[in-house]
């Protein structure tokens, strides 16, 4: 069954839960709203998205070195308890996304990171563009939209498709270890260098 993309939106408004996450629940229940809401409760993704809020101090530095010794990262992962970080899955999580950042570049955590210039630059390349390819002004406006929308997911950790598994983002796969842990985990910081 196909699930219309409105009916996700609406979903994911609702509930806050991952795109996919609503996907998924939609498929399962028919396509039915209030069945797909209840059923995401159920698995914990709503309490997730909620225990996304509480403040996470504790937590561990992972690192990741390619087998040529030329690049490496180093990923900051916060949580609430010092339990929780000695966690195997929480350690999976923190050399997962230590060896998505070395594959995959990101620039910066998330969009609220990207500096405003940057997104003004990226701006007017695109719009440049589109007016060399002779699209009409009222046009422009809208396929900008979707273009810097898609350059900031390009650059941002926690919008990239993960590495290991492209239909989830890095974002849905820090929730998926939320709902297992019972508590907030969120990325401080990284840094990735490359000789």
């Amino acid at each position: 069954m196909a699930i219309e993309p409105e009916k996700i939106k609406q979903l994911r408004e609702m509930t806050s839960a991952g795109m996919l996450d609503c996907k998924k629940a939609l498929e399962e229940t028919g396509g039915d709203i209030k069945k797909s809401a209840d059923l995401l409760r159920e698995k914990g993704i709503i309490k997730a998205v909620k225990k996304m809020e509480r403040a996470a101090s504790e937590g561990r530095l992972f690192s990741y070195v390619h087998h040529n010794g030329k690049l490496a990262t180093l990923v900051e992962l916060n949580c609430e308890t010092d339990f929780v970080a000695k966690n195997e899955m929480f350690q999976e999580l923190g050399k997962n996304i230590a060896m998505h950042i070395a594959a995959s570049a990101p620039l910066y955590v998330n969009s609220e990171n990207v500096p405003q210039d940057e997104i003004d630059k990226e701006t007017e390349i695109q719009k440049a563009a589109l007016e060399q390819e002779g699209k009409p002004a009222n046009v422009i406006e809208k396929i900008l939209e979707g273009k810097i929308k898609k350059y900031v997911s390009e650059i941002t950790l926690l919008e990239q498709p993960f590495v290991k598994e492209p239909s989830m983002t890095v974002f849905d796969l820090i929730k998926e270890t939320i709902s297992k842990t019972g508590e907030n985990i969120s990325v401080g910081r990284f840094i990735r260098y490359t000789i």
